[in-house]
């Protein structure tokens, strides 16, 4: 199994019709928009695109259009795992791969239950792998159902099976994603951590990346921000620019995905805001926050000279 490459691997929204159907237009606009602005991977069919909202159809109708989009660009992973019963999941594993994946996820609650311990999800990790043949496997740390976080033995376990060679880390927390990176170091399994506030540190301690949601609002900083640590490392410049984006993500989380697709709507993405997640009707100070989010973006590329594709 080949390595993933580092950098931004944006977590995809998914753009519906006002009838809300998977709008293929919006998501080849989305698409192109997130490869001009320097992301190195897709990951499609995640939470961010409204994965449990979606039929089985739809997951893989949606998938297989975002890899003819990356197609010769960028590698395209996807989720794959859906139900609690693993054969279930097998089967539907192979149905997206067949889309042209270079790996499919696993998420990590949807194969344990809360109060079940780490060697009944290493056996049903080993089910799988025995039933999907080669496929390359990944894992993210969905906090839904519930956020089932990895230990870094479990993981240093799956790096030796080479069959995985992504992990969305959510552990927010930059001594876990340190020993997670330690753990699986030297190997082809890249941790790609999802928070943006301790992005410099996971990089630092050696994950490949970064997949924040905030990066479906403003990709363009978040490109900027790892080729110039790829480039020169962690220089006081770059953590300036950490900080501001770790005081922005605290406005992105909310009425999300539905804001992210406002913030590109108003960007000039030709996007609908239609979700099928229910979104609460946005307050004036919302709306305000949304404005100054937007002004604080336009700000940044101004100090920083990054070029907006937008």
């Amino acid at each position: 199994m080949n390595k993933l490459p580092k950098g931004l691997w944006p977590v995809m929204i998914t753009p519906f019709t006002t009838s809300n159907h998977i709008d293929l237009e919006g998501l080849e606009s989305l698409t192109n928009m997130y490869l001009e602005a320097g992301a190195n991977g897709m990951f499609a069919n995640c939470l961010s695109s409204e994965m449990y909202q979606l039929t089985s159809e739809e997951r893989l109708f949606l998938t297989s259009n975002v890899v003819k989009l990356c197609e010769d660009k960028v590698p395209v992973v996807a989720t794959g795992t859906f139900s609690r019963d693993i054969t279930t999941n097998s089967e539907f594993i192979k149905k997206i791969y067949d889309t042209g994946v270079d790996a499919v996820i696993l998420i990590t609650s949807l194969l344990v239950e809360p109060d079940e311990n780490e060697d009944i999800l290493k056996a049903r990790l080993e089910q799988i792998m025995a039933e999907t043949g080669n496929i390359p496997l990944g894992v993210y740390e969905c906090p839904v159902p519930y956020k089932r976080l990895l230990s870094p033995a479990i993981m240093q376990w799956m790096a030796s099976t080479e069959r995985f060679i992504y992990h969305k880390d959510t552990s927010c927390n930059s001594l876990s994603l340190a020993k997670k990176a330690s753990a699986v170091e030297g190997t082809n399994f890249g941790v790609y951590n999802a928070d943006t506030s301790t992005a410099l540190d996971s990089l630092d301690s050696g994950s490949r990346g970064i997949s924040p949601i905030s990066a479906n609002f403003y990709p363009e900083p978040y490109s900027y921000l790892l080729k110039e640590y790829f480039t020169n490392g962690r220089t006081k410049e770059l953590n300036r620019l950490h900080a501001f984006l770790t005081m922005m993500d605290r406005v992105t989380h909310s009425f999300y995905p539905y804001a992210a697709k406002l913030f590109l709507q108003k960007r000039g993405l030709k996007i609908e805001t239609n979700t099928r997640i229910p979104t609460e009707t946005l307050t004036n100070v919302d709306n305000i926050r949304i404005n100054a989010l937007m002004d604080s973006f336009k700000a940044l590329a101004e100090m920083y000279d990054f070029k907006l594709v937008l």
